[in-house]
């Protein structure tokens, strides 16, 4: 790990920023030195690096001083450090000023007032990685590789990520209204979203029973200052139980603390290999060995979406190349870099990117992301995009859009049959429409107005948490069930 002036506190991060959460990091406290910086003036050789300074000063300077109008020299001083982030081209490099910096690390705590999604930058765009389980986001229907084109009507061109998350972040009971482009959907989403207190109890855990045999469950939504010890307790209570097999749910984890993971880690992987491996630019690598000594005697399977990132796919590398666990959903988002948080003098922090880390096995999935061993989808309502309509506008036979789309695979979670779901409103889709009104106690038309829209919108949501529609869950419970057999 480097080592830089002052107090040095380890972790690892993934993902950008915060709306949110966390991701994988690695956060130091730095003190400038003012002995060093003293020498260094004194000296009568002039270095590059000494020319450049100069120039930067003396542009701040003429700024300061001719520019038609006042602004701040942190101002300056800010914007010139976010343009040496830009050009290093890299996502998860950034620089916090002071109350960003205290915002990320209250991100990191027990609480936060927000709406509960991590974002970050692709490319220029600001885009979701993952709503925080149980979130307003979540709860809104934000999803994964949504880009946020607009907030409260402004658009996003040209704001850092810093910007934008401070635009999105407000107190608990205000409301922020979301332009989304979706991946594969046309027209513009629009979400209002009331912000609210998000909890970051980072650890659920309950005993599935199937046919009469008790199936550990464990999800962890992010790694915090916490989720060791929140893990740790979580097995006590099912392996309490006597389990006959532990499911690992990371769908949705966009990360956190690197130590969170080595700590699980030494509980649930007894290996010769390492969980994972930090190799720097020099590509000298540091192998992080568990110190568990025996396997469990129960089997393992551990649960992967597009929303698990960095920290949580450290864990299911392990599981799966250490371990020799499989992995079960579809491919993971593909973060494999470490960042290390600098604070600096005036508590504002500068997050660098500064290592890899690597698989068991020595891969890098970076940009690639984790196959699963089992790659299963979830229904296609799981997928679906909230329907949000202009005032007074109604969904109406004969009719075609991708949003009429979205409306049959809700009509499906309802439980009714629209006949399709290209996005044709078809003689049937009429019908189911009428038979989900009708159940609703909602006026029986066959078109779908707001009203209908947030009816099937509930619905839905209402089905995919039902466990019975969770096919990568009980894809899991199957690859239990073969362990358990042998």
């Amino acid at each position: 790990m480097k080592k830089f002036s002052g107090k040095v506190v380890a972790l690892l991060m993934a993902i950008s920023l915060i709306v949110g959460a966390a991701g994988s990091y690695a956060v130091f406290s730095f003190v400038q030195n003012h002995d060093q910086d003293s020498a260094a003036a004194a000296t009568s050789e002039v270095t590059a690096a000494d020319k450049d300074s100069a120039k930067l000063k003396a542009i701040h300077d003429l700024i300061e001083k001719e520019y038609f109008r006042k602004i701040s020299s942190s101002e300056l001083y800010d914007g010139a450090i976010n343009g040496m982030i830009e050009a290093l081209n890299d996502p998860f490099s950034s620089y916090m000023n002071a109350k960003t910096a205290s915002d990320f690390t209250e991100s990191l705590s027990s609480s936060f007032e927000g709406i509960g999604a991590e974002v970050q930058m692709v490319g220029k765009q600001v885009t979701v990685v993952s709503p925080i389980k149980g979130s307003p986001a979540e709860k809104s229907g934000l999803k994964p590789k949504d880009a946020i084109v607009t907030i409260n009507g402004k658009s996003t061109e040209g704001l850092n990520i810093n910007q934008a998350v401070n635009r999105i972040r407000g107190k608990k009971g205000t409301t922020v209204r979301l332009g989304i482009k979706r991946p594969g959907v046309s027209n513009e989403l629009t979400f209002t979203i009331k912000r609210d207190t998000i909890p970051i109890r980072t650890v659920e855990s309950k005993v599935l029973k199937h046919d009469g045999q008790p199936i550990g469950y464990i999800a962890i939504t992010q790694f915090n200052e916490n989720t060791d010890r929140e893990f740790s307790t979580a097995l006590s209570k099912v392996e309490e139980k006597q389990i006959k097999g532990l499911i690992v749910d990371v769908r949705g984890n966009p990360g956190g603390y690197l130590q969170a993971v080595e700590k699980i880690g030494n509980l649930l992987i007894a290996s010769k290999k390492p969980v994972v491996q930090i190799e720097d630019r020099a590509g000298k690598k540091q192998p992080f060995y568990s110190t568990l000594k025996k396997k469990k005697d129960y089997p393992i399977a551990a649960l992967i979406d597009g929303g698990s990132a960095s920290a949580s796919e450290i864990l299911a590398g392990a599981l799966h190349e250490a371990g020799g666990y499989p992995l079960v959903g579809v491919k993971t988002f593909g973060k494999g870099t470490v960042q290390q948080g600098i604070e600096l003098s005036d508590k504002s922090e500068l997050k660098l990117t500064t290592d890899k880390w690597l698989t068991p096995d020595g891969n890098w999935i970076h940009k690639k992301g984790i196959k699963p061993t089992v790659e299963i989808k979830q229904p296609a309502y799981f997928y679906a995009s909230p329907i949000n309509l202009d005032k007074g506008k109604k969904l109406k036979a004969d009719q075609t859009s991708t949003t009429i789309a979205d409306a049959q695979k809700m009509l499906e979670a309802a439980g009714k049959k629209p006949g399709r779901t290209d996005g044709y409103f078809s003689k049937q889709t009429v019908h189911a429409v009428r038979e989900f009104q009708k159940d609703q106690k909602l006026t029986v038309t066959g078109t779908i107005d707001q009203k209908t829209a947030d009816a099937l919108q509930q619905a839905t949501l209402t089905a995919i948490k039902a466990q019975e529609n969770d096919r990568q869950l009980e894809a899991a419970i199957t690859e239990i069930e073969k362990d358990m057999d042998r």
